[in-house]
């Protein structure tokens, strides 16, 4: 059979689905099955609509944080902490070890540092003149664990 190489510059998710599902039978046959739960740490307005929060996933025993935002208006007032506090929680209620996250030089990289998230890659550059960071925290490191 004879197989082509063809550019798509509009691919759809079926394209996306073909390609990650031999990857993803690939990785279960060479890793543990990954049990993997989305989650999400919403802030809500009185109407209840989503104006910011979390999301993210746990895999592999890490949780990896897709999304934050916290509204400029509510910046400040350690609610971003909070959020990320509780989706922590989760994962360790999850059985997580770690988390990790990547961020941009003008988002919120001093945040997570604050948080005890270290830098373990950068791309310099990525926008041209700034850079994207990738960070990780343990979360079974006894000092990384909120005391009850």
């Amino acid at each position: 059979m004879e197989h082509r190489i063809v550019v798509n510059l509009a691919p759809d998710l079926a394209d996306r689905a073909a390609i990650l599902a031999p990857l993803a039978a690939f990785n279960a046959q060479n890793a543990a099955p990954v049990a993997s739960q989305f989650l999400a740490v919403l802030i809500q307005d009185a109407d209840g609509a989503t104006v910011g929060g979390l999301w993210g996933r746990t895999a592999y025993r890490w949780l990896f944080i897709e999304l934050l935002v916290v509204p400029e208006a509510m910046r400040g007032q350690s609610r971003g902490a909070s959020i990320m506090a509780a989706a922590e929680q989760i994962a360790r209620d999850r059985g997580c070890i770690g988390a990790w996250v990547d961020t941009f030089s003008f988002q919120a990289l001093g945040f997570y540092q604050k948080l005890g998230y270290e830098i373990f890659g950068e791309i310099q550059d990525y926008p041209p003149g700034e850079a994207r960071y990738f960070l990780k925290k343990r979360l079974d490191d006894p000092a990384a664990t909120p005391p009850a």
